[in-house]
């Protein structure tokens, strides 16, 4: 009897192997999405976008940029140092003839006169590089075609800081000073240590610099999308009213006056960061429009 070989069974065609199924690194996944990858194998979005970081990444980011803030701070304040009896005839000269001679009352208080002095000036002059420091920070979550707008943050940035402290020193401080001293305190002798006073002084000045920086917050929020002319306008009443609670916060002394003299600048800006939404707005939906047609 002849024995043919028996044919074997039907056996199912070869499964690929787990290695071959699954894509070894990212570079697959983009295959698959159907976007091909550019010479440094990543997709236009991801280069536009620069790059993810991750949470800790992000704090790691925060942390250089608060570390070179301050490095530039200390900086400016040390070279202020040298230049600090002609920073204290700027500083004292909103005083007027209403306090004769500041004193001190302590022996270290020499020091912190002289500290208060320089770190004034040295807030001022480190702006720049602070702002610049900010953007650095949020940079890298921006496309690049955004990333243009980093010379008119910076330049507007710094210009409002300065001209939001010219306006404390020529508004804001002879008005309060006079009010406090020669119309409160007029049955009385003044003797008005150094120390107090420049705290005062620093604190007004930096206050209404950081105030002055509204308006390019709100450009560069609205540019992005993130807020738009009418949530302003709708919400402006409540607005004005965070305004009062804060600028009774910030403000030195709790008096109508002084109350009135900070909040009535900030509500101006703030009006009149509306209409810079409104032009920012304009100019991104038109930028939408424009993309949507080609």
């Amino acid at each position: 009897m002849d024995h043919h070989p028996t044919a074997p069974p039907d056996q199912p065609e070869s499964e690929p192997s787990d290695s071959l199924a699954e894509p070894k690194n990212a570079l697959a996944s983009i295959y698959d999405s159907g976007s091909p990858p550019d010479e440094d194998g990543m997709d236009s979005e991801e280069q536009q976008l620069g790059g993810r970081m991750t949470f800790l990444e992000h704090l790691d980011e925060l942390r250089k940029r608060i570390l070179y803030s301050l490095i530039a701070l200390v900086v400016t304040t040390g070279a202020s140092w040298f230049f600090r009896e002609r920073v204290f005839d700027v500083l004292r000269a909103p005083l007027g003839d209403a306090v004769a001679t500041l004193v001190y009352t302590r022996v270290t208080d020499t020091f912190m006169i002289w500290f208060k002095v320089s770190i004034a000036s040295g807030v001022f002059l480190a702006s720049p590089f602070i702002l610049l420091q900010v953007w650095l920070f949020i940079s890298p979550g921006l496309y690049r075609k955004e990333k243009r707008f980093a010379v008119p943050f910076l330049v507007s940035g710094t210009a409002l800081f300065i001209t939001g402290g010219l306006f404390a020193y020529f508004v804001i401080l002879p008005i309060s000073l006079n009010f406090l001293i020669k119309e409160l305190g007029k049955s009385l002798h003044p003797m008005l240590t150094a120390v107090d006073y420049f705290g005062f002084v620093v604190i007004i000045l930096v206050g209404m610099g950081a105030v002055f920086q509204l308006p390019v917050l709100v450009a560069f929020f609205s540019r992005f999308g993130l807020i738009t002319p009418g949530f302003l306008w709708r919400n402006s009443r409540y607005a004005v009213l965070l305004i009062v609670i804060i600028a009774a916060i910030v403000s030195p002394t709790p008096d109508a006056l002084n109350l009135t003299l900070w909040v009535a600048p900030m509500v101006l800006l703030y009006f009149g960061s509306i209409g810079v939404s409104w032009v920012f707005q304009k100019r991104r939906l038109r930028e939408q429009a424009l993309s949507t047609d080609s």
